[in-house]
């Protein structure tokens, strides 16, 4: 996939999720403002709450939930308790987004997700 493929499906992604009921869960305030920048607003950050609290809180406000922790090591046994403890209470997890991100950018830090999405915009444009 090339760098302007990325970006479409990028774009994609991030219109969905705008359009979307799914609840976004991220692992702090970075996160939220780098997601924000791109426009999605419906976001609650982990912020040290524990973990199950933050299955119990988000539980009861929805049936549908992206999980995007960073995608390093620590970000991936946090999607895993998240996962499994939000799925145990019903929640509905959709994690291809998340998938794209680690399979087809260098992307592992959500809190640069903005900064690489703009830079491929800008790398597309300039290419025309």
């Amino acid at each position: 996939m090339n760098r302007k493929e990325i970006a479409q499906e990028i774009e994609g992604y991030i219109e969905k999720i705008k359009s979307s009921e799914a609840l976004i869960i991220v692992e702090g305030k970075k996160d939220k403002a780098a997601l924000a920048a791109l426009g999605i607003e419906n976001t609650f950050s982990l912020d040290k709450w524990p973990l199950y609290k933050v299955v119990e809180h988000v539980s009861s406000k929805t049936k549908d939930c992206i999980i995007l922790t960073d995608l390093d090591a620590e970000g991936r046994k946090l999607y895993a308790k998240l996962n499994s403890g939000l799925q145990e209470r019903g929640v509905r997890i959709d994690n291809r987004f998340r998938e794209f991100l680690f399979r087809h950018t260098p992307l592992r830090q959500i809190e640069g997700m903005d900064t690489y999405y703009n830079s491929l915009q800008n790398q597309k444009f300039h290419n025309i």
